[in-house]
C-alpha cells in the first residue's frame, strides 16, 4: 500500500476511532468522566490514567472519551443543518434561474461576506448558549458553502446531453430533476459535507472554548481545553491531549473530503 493508501487508511481509522468513542464509550474506559478522587488530582498521563487527571481528580482520557459523543453530535447537526438549507437554496436557485437564481445568490453572497465565526456569535446571541443552539448555529454558518456549491452544480448538470435528452422525450421537470439533476450534482457536495464536518468540530471547539456551548461538568472537547489552561505551566497534557484529538479528528475528516472529491467525476 502507497503512502495516500496509507494516509486515507489513517484517517478512516481516525473518524472510526472517534464514533466507537461516542457510541460505546465503555468499551474504551471504566472511569466515571464527571465523578473525580481529589487524591488524584493533576496525575501526569501514564499508569492507569493514559492522559492523567484534571485538577478535581477526573480521567481526562475518560472525559475525553465521554466528550466525544456531544462534540460529533453537534458536528453531525451543523453538517446536517448546512447541508439540507444550503442544498435546498442550491437546487432553487440552480432550476429556476432568472430573478429568484439572483436573489438567492445575492443572500449567499452576503452570508459569505460574514466570517463564519462572527455569523455562529451572531446566531447564538439570537438563539442562546447551549449544545444544540451552538451546532446550529455553526451549520449556518456553512449554508452559504453548500448553497454556492450545489447551485454550480444543478447548473452543469442541467446543460449536460442526457438531461436534454430526458427533456426532450417528455419528461416533467420534477421528475426530471430528481431522476437525473439531484443525483450526478451530490458528489461535489458529500465531499463539503465530509470537509465540514471536521470545520464543525473545530468551530463547536472554539465556541465551547468561549463558553458558549455545554456547561461544566459536561466532558465537551472545547470546554476541557479550556478548562486547563489555567495549568499551562504546570499540567500541559490538561489541553495538549484534548487539543490533539480535535486537531486529528479534524484532520482526518479533511483528508477523507480530498479522497472523495477526486473520486468525484
Amino acid at each position: 500500500m502507497n503512502r495516500v493508501g496509507l494516509g486515507l487508511a489513517a484517517a478512516w481509522l481516525v473518524i472510526a476511532v472517534a464514533l466507537l468513542w461516542a457510541v460505546v464509550p465503555g468499551l474504551f474506559t471504566g472511569y466515571d468522566p464527571i465523578a473525580g478522587v481529589p487524591a488524584e488530582k493533576l496525575r501526569p498521563p501514564g499508569g492507569p490514567h493514559l492522559f492523567g487527571t484534571d485538577p478535581v481528580g477526573r480521567d481526562l482520557f475518560a472525559r475525553v472519551v465521554h466528550g466525544s459523543a456531544h462534540s460529533l453530535s453537534g458536528a453531525f447537526t451543523a453538517v446536517a443543518v448546512g447541508l439540507l438549507l444550503g442544498t435546498l437554496l442550491g437546487v432553487l436557485a440552480g432550476s429556476a434561474g432568472g430573478l429568484a437564481d439572483d436573489a438567492i445568490m445575492r443572500l449567499v453572497d452576503v452570508l459569505l461576506s460574514v466570517p463564519g465565526l462572527l455569523l455562529a456569535l451572531t446566531v447564538i446571541i439570537l438563539l442562546g448558549p447551549g449544545t444544540v443552539n451552538v451546532a446550529i448555529a455553526v451549520g449556518v454558518g456553512s449554508v452559504a458553502a453548500f448553497a454556492r456549491l450545489t447551485r454550480s452544480e444543478v447548473v452543469r448538470v442541467r446543460r449536460t446531453d442526457y438531461v436534454e435528452a430526458a427533456f426532450g422525450s417528455g419528461g416533467r421537470y420534477p421528475a426530471v430533476l430528481w431522476r437525473h439533476v439531484l443525483p450526478n450534482s451530490l458528489g461535489p457536495v458529500v465531499a463539503l459535507a465530509a470537509l465540514q464536518f471536521g470545520l464543525a468540530i473545530l468551530a463547536i471547539s472554539t465556541l465551547g472554548f468561549l463558553g458558549y456551548g455545554a456547561e461544566p461538568p459536561t466532558p465537551e472537547w472545547g470546554l476541557l481545553i479550556a478548562e486547563g489552561r489555567n495549568y499551562l505551566a504546570t499540567s500541559w497534557w490538561l489541553t495538549t491531549l484534548p487539543g490533539a484529538v480535535v486537531v486529528a479528528v479534524v484532520l482526518a475528516a479533511g483528508r477523507i473530503s480530498r479522497s472523495i472529491g477526486k473520486d468525484t467525476p
